[in-house]
């Protein structure tokens, strides 16, 4: 929650940094300023620079339906019975993730009274009730018309310079965020003369950046780009209100899978599970099987009050020739429905489909790979955890824990629809528990790849509900240029640790790991030792950084009693430095759980 007395603070500074009027000589010399350096403070420009920098309240419309404020966080909400504290942008993925469980039922969001919003000024105000967020909330321009610009965003820190009315220099103060500036401009008065100290960076919508010289640039570069996106001033978190021109482009972007098929409320999944589809944009649609027989049909789209509308057409295959409408898009995946209990679920996957496969050979040579997930049935198997896959020339791999390694043997191949798949082969034994074999009564079986990153590699098993992740570590430098890694490992290392606090949810269970202490030892060795016993048993623990960019840390404490509470992939919250011992003695991990919908927070203290 942002703090006022804190604004009042920055905003008397600031206005001492714009008054200080002391000999000319005190500032840094600047070219002669003209017309077309200055601007007034309530010029066209100048209201350009504004708008662009309002805050944008629209990210967090599926809680208050309002794109002229933001919640701060953090706040409480009740999503269909739960209660979720959202601390973060990244935590209404939650609320989405629970209103998206179950297609066909009622969701209902409650909001915690009071909250504190901030309006696109970034002032602020308390509210109590929900009749006073309704009130605010009738008063927002929604739809993309209000006056906010965010196609285009300044790229700070930027330099600004004040003039007095005979155009000499009063001041100069660097911003370096959006609310700094939007601030630095309502303080001034509205025949005050500004400058900026050109060149400055702006980046687009698209990731794109420009770089311009002058204020008539910087105006015309923001008037170009107000229009150019969407900018999704709506209720819908997934953005599922594509305009008709970029769902064609998602749409024949890359190939989809078929993930879900419901015909007339019976499940045709089994039958139609993983058939892949490929759209071409002169409306052609192929479909393979899953033995590589190719089906041909048409595709079209149009666009109505209530959003876009997939017309499929098909000789053979008839449950899928019906006009569908899009009720749900999010990244990799696209919803289908039409009434009468029909819908169809479709996967994204790109660079897995008519791929040569060297490409995932060289990708699988480059680095180690740690196993990030193994779920079936959407059920996560947590065995294996954080072991790290070897693949070596000649066909060679190896499967460790740190302790114990498994060789077995490795080829990149494709299957009759083109996808490629990574087949593995494990020792002899099938009941070798080191394995990564869903049938104990195999040892060769085969992975689909199903999406392809540099360092990020998914794979299913044709025929069953089996899903594994693979995630890249190469050496610390090129996978974590900061080296935070390095140094979240080499506080870990230094001495043993305790739980201090875990909390599942929100239930407090630490009094459960007093008995314990924990070791973070070399080769990602971690071992836990019983207090009450004296007994040490191994696990695997891992410090790396995702290809989200999250840093995390991957605990394998086992699969039995309390301890398999702490198996998971968490996410790294903090780290503590104690001064008078010189050492870092806390860290704080967190991982949301689905079970309860909520986050389960364990803090390891140093012995």
């Amino acid at each position: 929650m942002k703090n006022v007395f804190k604004f009042s603070v920055f905003s008397l500074l600031f206005i001492a940094a714009l008054t200080f009027t002391s000999c000319q000589e005190e500032f840094e010399e600047l070219p002669q300023p003209d017309e077309q350096q200055t601007i007034m403070a309530s010029s066209s420009t100048a209201l350009l620079i504004e708008r662009t920098t309002s805050n944008d309240g629209s990210y967090d419309n599926i809680v208050d339906s309002a794109s002229c404020f933001a919640l701060n966080f953090p706040y409480t909400v009740e999503v269909n019975g739960i209660q979720i504290t959202i601390d973060s942008k990244e935590d209404l993925h939650v609320i989405e993730e629970i209103f998206d469980a179950i297609d066909d039922d009622v969701d209902v969001l409650d909001i915690i009274f009071p909250i504190t919003i901030t309006f696109s000024d970034y002032s602020e105000e308390v509210i109590n009730n929900m009749d006073e967020l309704r009130a605010l909330a009738e008063q927002c321009i929604e739809g993309g018309d209000d006056d906010d610009i965010e196609c285009i965003d300044f790229v700070y820190p930027i330099t600004l310079f004040t003039f007095d009315i005979n155009e000499q220099q009063t001041g100069s103060v660097t911003v370096n965020s959006d609310r700094e500036l939007r601030l630095f401009f309502k303080e001034l008065d509205d025949d005050d003369l500004i400058s900026i100290d050109f060149p400055i960076t702006l980046e687009l919508y698209d990731g794109t950046q420009m770089t311009v010289r002058s204020n008539a640039e910087l105006a015309a570069a923001i008037e170009n780009a107000k229009e150019a996106c969407d900018e999704d001033d709506d209720d819908d978190y997934n953005d599922d209100d594509f305009t008709l021109e970029r769902f064609n482009e998602l749409i024949t972007e890359c190939p989809w899978l078929v993930n879900e098929v419901e015909r007339d409320a019976v499940s045709q999944t089994d039958q139609y599970f993983e058939y892949l589809m490929n759209f071409t944009e002169d409306g052609a649609v192929t479909v393979r099987d899953r033995v590589g027989n190719v089906l041909n049909g048409t595709w079209s789209s149009r666009i109505t009050d209530h959003g876009i509308l997939l017309n499929l057409e098909f000789d053979v295959l008839v449950d899928f020739t019906l006009e569908w409408f899009v009720y749900e898009i999010e990244p990799g995946k696209i919803k289908l429905f039409a009434e009468g209990g029909n819908k169809i679920i479709l996967r994204s996957v790109c660079d897995v489909y008519d791929e040569e496969p060297n490409t995932l050979r060289e990708i699988l040579l480059e680095c180690a790979w740690v196993i990030k997930k193994v779920k079936n049935n959407g059920e996560e198997i947590d065995r294996l955890l954080g072991y790290e896959f070897k693949f070596m020339a000649e066909g060679v791999v190896t499967l460790s824990n740190g302790v114990n390694t498994s060789t077995g043997s490795w080829e990149i191949t494709t299957n009759a629809q083109g996808r490629l798949v990574m087949a593995l082969t494990f020792g002899e034994d099938p009941n070798d528990p080191d394995r990564l074999n869903p049938n104990p009564n195999e040892v060769y079986f085969e992975w689909l790849l199903s999406d392809l990153r540099n360092d990020r590699l998914k794979f299913d098993i044709e025929g069953t509900a089996y899903e594994l992740i693979l995630q890249r570590v190469c050496d610390d430098t090129p996978n974590n240029p900061d080296g935070d890694v390095l140094e979240i490992k080499t506080a870990m290392m230094d001495g043993e640790w305790i739980v201090a606090q875990y909390k599942d949810g929100e239930v407090d269970e630490t009094q459960n790991y007093m008995p314990y202490t924990f070791g973070f030892g070399e080769e990602h060795v971690m071992s836990i030792t019983t207090g009450q016993t004296g007994v040490t048993q191994a696990g695997v623990w891992r410090v790396l950084r995702n290809s989200e960019g999250k840093l995390k840390v991957y605990l394998n404490a086992g699969v039995e009693g309390e301890l398999i509470e702490l198996t998971d992939d968490w996410d790294f919250v903090s780290m503590s430095y104690n001064e008078t011992n010189m050492e870092y003695d806390r860290i704080e991990l967190k991982s949301y759980s689905n079970s309860n919908a909520s986050y389960d927070v364990l803090v390891f203290e140093k012995l």
